[in-house]
């Protein structure tokens, strides 16, 4: 092997590696012990250097102990691999952005490559690994990592505005890195309601050239607004250009899927799946296209397959066991259903997956004929949802009340679609959801009633916080306004204009800390919700002279 005092700038290099503390994760003790020896030849201190043989053991020295540089093997026997290690490590906010986290690994397959590359480590190299490969890398990472720190510090805290500047302050001294640094401010504007700056930029660089970012930059505006079939025109032309661009697949299959072409996206999906075999996100969305379609036995298949992928994932979610249990529940086996749900049940003790679960174990029911049983889940659920302070998602709420709908607590399941449409009173997909909803239990003409009643109400709890505060008359005004969220939590112009009037009245009589954060919880919320909307820059900017006084 070669020195690292050998390699050019090696003064430098091995600085880096003399001041950084280093975790090596490999199940082969021999193997440890030689990507030990190597760091100790590139100048690292000996005690600065910890082991693990598998994830469990990796994940608490992580736990423990900041690192500056990981090396890990993809396979780590039995349990976690690599990836899925890397993975939680980066949920669970154990490294930070500085950690430089480099795959050393034998596995040189297209699978295992394309695969690990979605949770994007730092380098992926080949073993085995020279003292001066693993040097020059490292240099090379902590550069770049460096240029990018305060700008990924003020991601993590979602303080996007900041984050903006900082790649503006940084693209200006650093020519280098000027193209990265500006798809990340692309990235920062339209997650921050700054869309029309966004595609500025991407239409003015795909004037000149493609490059792929910028194109699937533009098609994801496109999607933003609504615009699917120009979304799709951009990336299926994106995905003829540069065939393992997984992100461009996700995107073109998300919008098939709001054009209501599940069989395009299911096909596009495929694809996907094709080069990158290992994700379990994707073959649990292929499951719930296939279960839209009918496709039972595929849907089965792919729910399945989502399991065994997810495993060990700290990203496995309890959708597929929903999914595999609707699925098996609509082949005549609630039996097996019933076991898939308590299979569910001691992986995720929480109320929202209770609550899930009960609703779909009461729609097994219905689906099977058995009606007390449905009834009964039924009267459970209501139970539940009276005792609970969870809010479920929309796609959860909507599954809920269609199962009350079905089995008899008509008030419980109307109440439920009622707040939905409060929550969502413009948005076209949550509208037509719930009146399809109404539709299918044979209450169409009542649905459209309480829908239009519904959205009259939002706007009437909206509106008079908002009279109030033209009044001048803030104090009333907020309280209005914290009531209306109450009812209307996910109401995305509900949480702008509570905080355009938290901010007014501190604009006239003086900011308060608590009100400065309801104010920025309210608008993070808003953003959450709805990353297009152009207001949350403009009431996020007056938060921040609020805060600077």
């Amino acid at each position: 092997m070669i020195s690292a005092t050998t390699f050019g700038g090696a003064d430098i290099d091995t600085q880096l590696i003399a001041k950084s503390t280093f975790l090596v994760i490999d199940d082969f003790l021999g193997m440890r012990g030689m990507l030990s020896s190597v760091l100790r030849n590139c100048g690292a201190n000996p005690k600065s250097i910890d082991t693990a043989s598998n994830g469990p053991e990796a994940i608490q020295q992580l736990a423990k102990r900041r690192y500056d540089i990981v090396l890990c093997d993809f396979n780590l026997g039995a349990g976690q691999n690599g990836m899925q290690v890397l993975e939680e490590a980066k949920h669970k906010s154990l490294i930070g952005p500085s950690c430089c986290w480099i795959m050393v690994t034998a596995e040189k397959t297209v699978d295992t490559v394309m695969g690990t590359a979605e949770v994007q480590p730092d380098a992926y190299l080949i073993k085995p690994v020279t003292e001066a490969v693993l040097t020059a890398r490292i240099a090379k990472i902590k550069a770049k990592k460096e240029a990018f720190v305060d700008i990924d510090r003020a991601i993590s805290a979602r303080d996007f505005l900041k984050a903006i500047r900082l790649c503006e302050e940084r693209a200006a001294v650093d020519k280098a890195n000027a193209i990265e640094l500006l798809r990340i401010k692309c990235d920062l504007q339209m997650q921050s309601g700054q869309s029309d700056k966004a595609r500025q930029t991407y239409e003015k660089i795909l004037a000149a050239r493609d490059v792929p970012w910028a194109q699937l930059g533009l098609a994801r505006i496109h999607q933003q607004a609504g615009r699917h079939d120009a979304a799709c025109q951009l990336l299926e032309q994106l995905i003829e250009q540069n065939r393992s661009y997984l992100d461009a697949y996700d995107s073109l299959a998300e919008s098939y899927q709001a054009l209501g072409e599940n069989e395009k996206a299911e096909t596009i999906l495929d694809r996907a799946v094709a080069l990158s075999p290992n994700s379990h996100s994707r073959q649990r969305i292929i499951g719930e296209l296939a279960l839209k379609t009918g496709k039972l036995d595929r849907a089965e298949k792919a729910f399945r397959k989502t399991l065994k992928l997810a495993e060990h994932s700290v990203r496995k979610t309890p959708d597929a066991y929903l999914g595999l249990a609707r699925t098996v529940g609509a082949k005549a086996d609630p039996q097996e259903a019933l076991n898939v749900l308590n299979q569910m049940d001691k992986l995720f003790d929480n109320d929202e997956v209770r609550l899930r679960s009960k609703s779909v174990e009461g729609y097994v029911y219905h689906q099977n004929g058995l009606a007390r049983q449905a009834a009964e889940a039924a009267r459970d659920l209501a139970s539940m949802l009276d005792r609970s302070s969870v809010r479920p998602e929309p796609l959860a709420t909507r599954e809920m009340a269609e199962l009350l709908l079905v089995a008899g607590n008509r008030d419980k399941g109307l109440a439920l679609l009622r707040t939905e449409v409060m929550n969502n009173p413009d948005d076209v997909r949550t509208v037509d959801a719930v009146q399809a909803i109404f539709r299918k239990v044979g209450l169409a003409d009542e649905g459209s009633n309480l829908v239009e009643t519904s959205r009259k109400e939002a706007g009437e709890l909206m509106n008079a916080g908002i009279l109030l505060a033209r009044d001048g008359n803030y104090t009333d005004a907020i309280e209005r306004m914290r009531a209306a969220l109450e009812r209307m939590p996910r109401n995305v112009r509900l949480l702008l204009n509570a905080a355009h009037i938290m901010l007014s009245y501190m604009e006239r009589d003086g900011s308060q800390a608590a009100l400065l954060r309801e104010t920025k919880r309210n608008l993070l919320a808003a953003n959450q919700l709805s990353p297009s909307e152009p207001r949350f820059v403009e009431l996020m900017q007056r938060l921040e002279a609020l805060q600077g006084r």
